[in-house]
């Protein structure tokens, strides 16, 4: 009943984590659709000064040909020449300021020891030169938006009735000043007692009215006609075979305006939807029977399907926010940070695959669809390429620098078949590329976070972790250095083994280097540790000898943990003895009691056995590099010898059954192993 309770519990586990893969798909495909533009897709692909290859284009229904931008443009230069700048006359300012005039002039008069009888001459005179200026008009040139000459004309508005005026008939401060000057000195009054009082009156009666101007300007602006000429039913606009030229450009350009505008006003919404999610469903379909074919491992860790659905709905999304804004390039978008964050936490063959996908449901919304197929794609593939054996962030900064060669290859590729010509090649085009290489670098801290967050051992962490400086590996340096050079040696044995017979080398020698970290407990019970003349295990049994040598794999697996070790390299601790027996303890035991019943599980290290390329390759090089110590007069013959008989007696306790491991595989090692040994103890080969 309990072997039944168990297996029932792991098939409803296995069930519900069907169901809850299945609801994953789901999402990430409706936040596409939603993210999605909900807009139809013109059908036809063409350049300026490109050969049209499809049938000859009828033109369905009349429509109004647009104008170029730069006809826009002048026509919008145009209108906004006739829109004078709008100045508001204020009629109380006059009087305001000759009042003033008085004022500060029967407040100064005292002072100034002018007789009293010329105060009336005074003051009719500073009211003549007030009042020509302000009837003629006062105001401060320069306002923004106004045209850049010297004199130019003005609107001035006064109880709602408008007057065009130039500005060379108008006063400015200055010119005011000037013209009391002049005035002043043709009349016999003291001058400087005055223009003193004169210059404090003068304050603009002509006010800019920018909001005024600026509703005539747009005014103005909406008044322009968007449309030049029509293209009547049944009308051919281009032959097969004919050249695109600027008046064909602009009314294909038109047509596609008028279609999409005819979609988006007639079409039906929920078709358009159900055609997305027709096309990502198949898309997000093909992705996951990729990883049912080819990465099980994958497949059945809902945590990492949810990541890669993760990443591929963000980076849709982020297209659909840049069209819903018109951004003005959409090469700005950092296409290439998915393949590169696929490949650093899996494979180079799921990267190249998502990114594919990627590019072409985005091939749908963005214009010139097969250029921009060809751009993203080689970028791509140049991004996953360059990563392929990540073994320092600098790799990270020459990655991007290939991009950005790559970009300007294909961007001088397409600008030559397109233009035919150096010169007029437009190098802002090529800009956008260069930002969306940087925004890519963001893909190294978006690792990161994805790592905490789903528990992934991504290439950068490995690169960490096999820094020989961190804390643990100093500390096993200083507590055990004989396991400390032991699993160096191991290391470099595994990494060129699985390097050669495919495989994460990176993993394999940060598996390495940390797989006995358990003999710190206890560093003299293992020969690599002790000094000559003693041994501890002299004063053990057999069986206490067996079990403090088995237990360095669990104390590793709790060290290990205890550091925050990711579970990858964990793996590496608990399987690199498999369930071997330690056969030295365990032979000794039985030659020296032979009457005596033992439990063979007491010699037997827990397992598990080996479930990868990577722990399988370590338990070999593992075990092999260890016996190796053991060779008094290590030559060709007994080096190899070794490397047979401990690769035979690990097959032969099957230890290698589920690490994936083909004999083809296996001579491949031993050959490495043999070459390495041979080296590290200065074996000369007989020629």
């Amino acid at each position: 009943m309990a072997k039944f309770s168990i297996s029932r519990q792991k098939a409803l586990l296995r069930k519900y984590a069907v169901l809850v893969k299945f609801i994953m798909i789901l999402a990430s495909v409706f936040l596409i659709i939603v993210a999605l533009p909900k807009q139809t897709k013109f059908r036809y692909e063409f350049e300026k000064g490109r050969v049209w290859n499809q049938k000859e284009l009828v033109a369905p229904h009349a429509f109004a040909i647009l104008k170029t931008s730069a006809e826009l443009e002048r026509d919008q230069a145009d209108a906004l020449k006739n829109i004078s700048p709008v100045y508001q006359l204020k009629p109380d300012m006059q009087d305001q300021q000759i009042q003033g005039f008085i004022d500060d002039l029967n407040l100064k008069w005292t002072t100034a020891g002018i007789p009293e009888k010329l105060k009336p001459r005074y003051i009719e005179a500073g009211k003549v030169l007030l009042n020509k200026v302000y009837s003629t008009g006062l105001l401060t040139p320069g306002i923004k938006d106004q045209p850049a000459d010297e004199n130019y004309n003005i609107t001035v508005v006064s109880k709602n009735v408008s007057t065009n005026k130039n500005t060379s008939g108008l006063y400015t401060k200055e010119k005011a000043i000037g013209y009391f000057e002049q005035e002043l000195n043709l009349l016999n009054i003291n001058r400087a007692f005055m223009l003193d009082i004169l210059q404090n009156r003068l304050q603009n009666n002509l006010v800019y009215d920018d909001k005024l101007t600026n509703r005539l300007k747009r005014d103005a602006l909406d008044n322009i006609s968007l449309t030049l000429g029509m293209v009547q039913k049944d009308e051919v606009i281009i032959t097969k075979g004919a050249v695109i030229n600027d008046e064909v450009y602009q009314k294909l350009l038109s047509y596609k305006k008028y279609f999409e505008d005819s979609a988006r006003l007639n079409g039906d919404r929920k078709l358009v939807s159900l055609g997305q999610f027709l096309l990502v469903g198949l898309t997000v379909t093909l992705l996951i029977v990729f990883l049912y074919l080819f990465r099980k491992d994958i497949y059945h860790d809902n945590r990492l399907v949810g990541l890669i659905l993760l990443v591929i709905t963000a980076m849709l999304a982020t297209l659909s926010w840049a069209i819903s804004v018109q951004l003005p390039n959409l090469y700005y978008i950092p296409y290439c940070i998915v393949p590169i964050i696929i490949r650093i936490l899996f494979d180079t063959r799921l990267a190249l695959n998502i990114h594919l996908l990627v590019i072409m449901i985005a091939g749908f919304y963005v214009p010139n669809s097969f250029e921009f197929a060809f751009y993203e794609i080689t970028a791509g593939m140049v991004s996953i390429y360059s990563i392929k054996n990540l073994l320092r962030r600098g790799q990270f900064l020459t990655s991007a620098l290939i991009i950005t060669l790559t970009y300007l290859i294909s961007f001088l590729g397409i600008s030559f078949i397109r233009e035919g010509d150096v010169t007029t090649i437009e190098w802002v085009e090529f800009f956008p590329f260069v930002v969306s290489v940087m925004l890519t670098l963001l893909a190294y801290p978006l690792i990161y976070a994805f790592e905490k967050v789903f528990g992934i051992t991504s290439d950068l962490t490995l690169i960490e972790l096999t820094n020989t400086n961190a804390a643990i590996l100093r500390e096993m340096a200083f507590k055990a250095p004989g396991t400390f050079q032991h699993s160096l040696q191991v290391a470099n044995l595994a990494e060129n083994a699985i390097y050669s017979i495919g495989g994460n080398a990176l993993l394999v020698r940060a598996g390495a280097l940390y797989h006995d970290i358990g003999k710190m407990e206890n560093p003299l019970y293992f020969i690599e540790n002790q000094t000559a003349g003693f041994n501890p295990h002299d004063k053990l049994s057999y069986e206490e000898s067996a079990q403090i040598i088995i237990s360095h794999v669990r104390k590793g697996v709790e060290m290990a943990q205890k550091a925050n070790l990711p579970d990858a390299i964990i793996n590496f601790i608990r399987t690199h003895h498999g369930n071997t027996r330690v056969d030295y303890f365990y032979q000794s035991f039985l030659k020296n009691f032979p009457e005596k019943f033992i439990d063979e599980n007491i010699f037997r290290y827990p397992g598990p056995i080996p479930f990868s390329k990577e722990t399988g390759v370590l338990m070999l090089a593992d075990s092999v590099e260890a016996a190796s110590r053991s060779l008094k007069e290590p030559d060709q013959q007994s080096i190899s010898d070794l490397v047979d008989r401990i690769v035979n007696y690990k097959l032969n306790q099957n230890q290698l059954k589920d690490s994936d491991i083909t004999l083809k595989d296996i001579e491949t090692i031993k050959s490495i192993f043999k070459r390495m040994l041979m080296s590290i103890y200065h074996v000369r080969i007989d020629y």
